[in-house]
């Protein structure tokens, strides 16, 4: 069942973003006189068709696979046309005329994710978590670099940080170009400091490029409040079942140390993979105990111990480490559009340094993974929902611009050379830019399958 409702979830999305994405290319096209055969939603045999009034006869599609679009237009593949339509042939149009349509599609794309960015500002404004450390891990990069629990990073570099989103991708922007971020901390005492967090191997650097390893590779986390260890929820079938543990039991000790919090009964279960533990908890107000065998569960690459079990709470952040700014439409409009072009030029730095080995592939994800992602949003609520639509459509506007013949990017860069030309590219150059470009993609179609089945079975 779950598998059915990622399955449904990234139809979704997918259909909506491509749709958006083809609109960009038809709109375009008709206020510029092109004339559009058909406008289809999704592949294969349609389902439904409409035929459009007035002269063009523009066949509206919504297609059996509902995974992709396209729009089609005259002249486009070499179709026949009469005299009196070849002012309205795409290959027949100016080439400024024909990349304008080309550059709609991935425009749209931008545009929806500014226009959802802007209706989530507007209605709830902007909410930052305080960039705290917590714990730092003896002997890690950070604890190397000086830093110490308590203290607030204000910047990275020259740029500054007013939320922990800013810390992971400032992080991680000058650890996969350079090994090196600039930190400004601020003590709990209120003195300012400036320190350097370096991580000199090549290899370790673009390990901690992969999804998940940023913060742990370096050795911090972020300040978080203390989560009670009261059970909120059992797997069946985990070893805590087996236990006869329950939801709303306290863990208050394992093996004679005492329990304060679920981060601490986490990390003792972590380390220990198939061990028999005693365990004491408190139910309905009087301590019982039980022999408990941890079961394991493999991640990066390693053994951990698991019991099944989740907290109650995840605990209520202070009002201190908290800060909402309620944002006018104009305001909202503004911090969208500086959203959208910062998430759209990391995506464009990342790729680049993918493209070097600088990040690690690992971060390519295929159709299982955007699905999971999907499911996952959609089953939390409606904002993380629209969040994860944000981010799929500027991926979708960023990677057809890209130079790839089969790509909206690629085929711009045939209109401009012929633009500069005063002509076409031979019949011959365009087959093997369209044969280099069908490669490039299945190479990245095919790794991003492999990542997806990795994360599946070895859950790295």
């Amino acid at each position: 069942m779950n598998y059915l409702w990622q399955l449904l979830w990234f139809i979704v999305a997918v259909g909506l973003l491509v749709t958006i994405h083809e609109f960009g290319h038809f709109w375009v096209a008709r206020k510029l006189g092109f004339k559009v055969l058909r406008f289809s939603v999704g592949f294969g045999k349609p389902l439904l068709k409409k035929v459009g009034k007035g002269p063009d006869r523009t066949e509206y599609v919504l297609a059996a696979i509902p995974l992709g679009g396209y729009v089609k237009m005259l002249g486009e593949n070499d179709d026949e046309f009469t005299p009196a339509e070849e002012h309205r042939a795409f290959s027949r149009k100016p080439p400024w005329q024909r990349i304008l349509v080309l550059l709609a599609g991935p425009a749209a794309n931008i545009v929806f994710a500014i226009a959802v960015l802007w209706a989530m500002m507007w209605y709830s404004g902007l909410t930052y978590v305080k960039p705290l450390i917590g714990d730092i891990r003896s002997g890690s990069p950070a604890a190397v670099a000086g830093l110490r629990s308590g203290d607030e990073i204000l910047s990275i570099g020259t740029a500054p940080v007013v939320d922990q989103r800013d810390v992971v991708l400032g992080l991680l922007d000058a650890i996969s170009s350079g090994g090196e971020a600039q930190l400004t901390i601020r003590a709990q005492d209120g003195r300012t400091r400036d320190v350097r967090l370096s991580v000199a191997d090549e290899a370790e650097r673009r390990r901690l490029t992969e999804p998940g390893q940023l913060l742990s590779g370096l050795g911090l986390a972020f300040w978080r409040p203390p989560i009670p260890a009261v059970i909120g929820s059992v797997s069946p079938g985990s070893a805590a079942a087996a236990a006869g543990l329950r939801i709303g039991d306290r863990i208050v000790a394992m093996d004679g140390e005492r329990l304060e919090n679920f981060d601490r009964l986490r990390d003792l279960v972590s380390a220990r993979p198939g061990a028999d533990v005693a365990i004491r908890y408190e139910r309905d107000g009087a301590e019982q105990s039980a022999r408990v065998t941890i079961g394991s569960v493999q991640a990066d690459g390693k053994q951990i111990g698991l019991l099944g079990i989740s907290p109650q709470s995840t605990g209520k952040m202070p009002d201190s480490m908290i800060k909402r700014v309620p944002l006018s439409a104009l305001a909202a409009l503004g911090s969208a559009t500086e959203e959208a072009w910062r998430m759209t030029a990391l995506q464009a730095r990342f790729f680049a340094r993918m493209l070097v080995g600088e990040v690690s592939l690992k971060n390519l994800s295929g159709p299982v993974t955007i699905g999971q992602f999907a499911g996952a949003s959609a089953s939390q609520g409606v904002a993380p929902f629209l969040s994860f639509l944000v981010l799929i459509s500027l991926s979708l506007g960023f990677l057809n611009l890209l130079p790839i013949p089969i790509l909206d990017g690629g085929q711009v860069v045939y209109q401009a050379i012929e633009w500069a030309k005063g002509g076409p590219l031979s019949e011959r150059a365009q087959a093997f830019g369209q044969q280099v470009g069908i490669g490039l993609l299945v190479l990245l179609m095919g790794l991003a399958l492999f990542n997806d089945f990795s994360r599946a079975l070895f859950g790295g």
